[in-house]
């Protein structure tokens, strides 16, 4: 963050005091500086003298003076330019090597060799600085979890304690005292072993006081309702008997229309039912009346056999 967040100023003549050189050193003698005062004052470097703003200052100083010498170099390179003109020719390995170098093709080439590793060395540096920007990112937000983390336990130790209070406040005014089965033991749940019994236990008090979920009731209510119609329509074609005389089949067919009215009903409070249901598989379908009509007339015809 230090390194992000310095803004070097452009000072020449500081930048060759802080390397410890002279003006119009070679680049040489620049790089070799440059490395010896980086692995004194490196903060990575675990030496005595680590100091992360004075390697600041020697970075900002390396590429001042870097600068300073390609500077120079391209003007030396102009005038040189603007001098042979007229007499030489552009050659075509002038073109190569980014532009870095001067001299001779193989000069050039050594010259830009070393850029290359200057280049690979301050993109390793960038990319190490990053890393370490992240992984405290990373740290930030970890605390951050942590911290979250500790308020919603202590959120939970809150409740249960307010719930335990309440729970001992009750029993001490006697609201507990009305609950059915007082003084009783608790009666275990049947030998299946796959239930737990103090779980099964806690449900059966919950029923017994009233505290069934909406959806449960429904159910049950579903399903009483059905049945009764189903035994209401068998026991009136029962009574009409047969074979039916013209005045019985229009009783009987009072009887299906009121069968089906009560069966629409039912099916919309089965709409009701798969609305609050928390379980797509515990979703009820519609009765089909006609259905349970012929199936009343099968049950009929059974009975009389």
């Amino acid at each position: 963050r230090l390194l992000s967040g310095y803004k070097p100023k452009s000072n020449v003549q500081d930048s060759y005091r802080i390397l410890e050189l002279q003006e119009g050193c070679s680049l040489d003698d620049i790089r070799n500086s440059y490395r010896n005062l980086a692995k004194k004052y490196h903060p990575d470097s675990g030496s005595a003298t680590a100091d992360t703003e004075a390697f600041m200052k020697v970075e900002e100083a390396y590429r001042i003076a870097l600068d300073d010498v390609a500077n120079k170099k391209k003007c030396a390179e102009d005038e040189e330019e603007d001098q042979f003109k007229s007499k030489s020719l552009q050659h075509r390995h002038y073109l190569s090597f980014e532009g870095v170098g001067f001299g001779m093709p193989s000069q050039r080439q050594r010259q830009y060799m070393q850029f290359r590793v200057d280049r690979a060395a301050e993109q390793v540096l960038e990319y190490r600085k990053q890393r370490l920007e992240g992984q405290s990112a990373v740290t930030d937000l970890m605390k951050a979890k942590d911290v979250r983390q500790s308020k919603k336990v202590k959120i939970t130790q809150a409740m249960e304690r307010l719930v335990e209070d309440l729970i001992q406040e009750s029993m001490a005014k006697g609201d507990f005292d009305n609950l059915s089965g007082k003084g009783k033991p608790l009666q275990k749940f049947s030998d299946c072993p796959h239930i737990d019994p103090m779980t099964h236990n806690l449900n059966r008090i919950l029923i017994d006081n009233g505290y069934q979920p909406e959806w449960i009731l429904m159910q049950k209510e579903i399903r009483e309702t059905i049945e009764q119609l189903r035994k209401g329509i068998v026991a009136s074609r029962n009574k009409l008997g047969g074979p039916m005389t013209p005045y019985r089949e229009k009783q009987w067919s009072r009887v299906c229309e009121q069968f089906t009215e009560d069966i629409q009903k039912l099916n919309k409070r089965i709409d009701s039912f798969n609305l609050v249901v928390p379980l797509l598989s515990r979703q009820m379908v519609h009765f089909n009346a006609a259905r349970e009509i012929a199936r009343a007339q099968k049950t009929y015809e059974a009975l009389a056999e």
